[in-house]
């Protein structure tokens, strides 16, 4: 399976993350969230590239009804990933994307109590 992410139509890209980011679901729900850095991920190769942003798409594609929001900033390398909370899955998530993605780090997880 091949997935293409693209951006959301009508953000700006000078956007602050923090704006954009849900911090809660469609019922008031906290969500919970984690940061994956990727160092080099901007500069790689446009195969390489694109190799990685389909493994990422598939893995989050694979989670869609969990997965609320991803954000990947190619310019600092970073993954930011929101979902609903459910136990070990965002740990479980993160650890897909390290083992799909090469160089993918695990950087912060926020789970909200």
């Amino acid at each position: 399976m091949s997935t293409t992410l693209r951006p959301q139509a009508g953000l700006a890209p000078a956007t602050p993350l923090w704006r954009r980011v849900p911090a809660r679901d469609e019922a008031g729900r906290p969500l919970a969230d984690f940061m994956l850095l990727i160092p080099g991920l901007g500069r790689r190769p446009p195969g390489e590239l694109e190799a990685a942003l389909d493994a990422i798409g598939e893995v989050l594609t694979a989670h869609g009804d969990a997965v609320v929001f991803a954000d990947l900033n190619l310019r600092l390398n970073v993954l930011w990933v929101s979902l609903r909370p459910r136990p070990g899955l965002a740990l479980a998530l993160a650890a897909a994307l390290v083992a799909r993605v090469p160089g993918a780090r695990l950087v912060a997880q926020r789970v909200p109590g």
